[in-house]
């Protein structure tokens, strides 16, 4: 359950590459390599932190074939229909949901404290979106512009560990902690919501 549950979060993120690199206008070759670097980035870093070797992709043929197969289709399906609205944002928060919960499930099997949990959880989800938006050359990268995507990883990964401590079935708490984050995410693209700002205090402290 949980490796098909990962295999979708990787293929949402390796969509979501090569959506950005069809914004950009690269070529296609350009859209496999945002594909890839989407989709294993973040369990490259953690697996480094964690320093676990070899590296999960490396030996791993399935998730290399979902990565490339997904990433053709996505560029077949571009070059006859035209890019949907808000696509991009619906896929990378389909990835960020299912990639901060393995993130927090890999953290928790290498006994990292519960904290080392979090962090470990929240890079794994925002790593591959920072390094796809870097080389597409956007800048400050989502991650950035948008205040709810580190704050949504951030609630799925205390999600996941809180039922993980009260001894929630390991599938159970991947899919409700996974349904938090992108709950969020989405609830945020669609009705504009972000933190406060240092702009916004100042303006109302003007007012006063």
């Amino acid at each position: 359950m949980l490796h098909l549950l990962y295999l979708v979060g990787v293929s949402a993120f390796a969509a979501s590459g090569v959506l950005a690199a069809y914004r950009a206008d690269m070529d296609p070759f350009g859209g496999l390599v945002l594909a890839f670097a989407a989709s294993i980035s973040g369990g490259t870093l953690r697996d480094l932190i964690l320093n676990r070797h070899p590296l999960y992709w490396t030996h791993d043929w399935v998730l290399l074939t979902v990565i490339i197969s997904v990433g053709v289709a996505t560029i077949v399906y571009l070059r006859f229909w035209s890019l949907p609205r808000r696509s991009l944002l619906v896929v990378d928060a389909l990835g960020l949901a299912v990639v901060t919960v393995i993130g927090a499930r890999a953290a928790i099997s290498a006994g990292a404290t519960p904290l080392a949990v979090i962090i470990l959880s929240v890079l794994t989800g925002v790593a591959g979106e920072v390094i796809r938006d870097v080389l597409c050359g956007e800048f400050p990268p989502l991650l950035l512009r948008e205040d709810v995507y580190a704050i949504a990883a951030l609630a799925g990964a205390v999600c996941y560990l809180a039922m993980h401590h009260l001894g929630a079935g390991a599938n159970a708490a991947a899919v409700v902690s996974a349904g938090v984050v992108f709950a969020l995410r989405m609830g945020a693209v669609y009705f504009g919501l972000h933190l406060p700002r240092p702009r916004q205090f100042r303006e109302r402290g003007a007012e006063g």
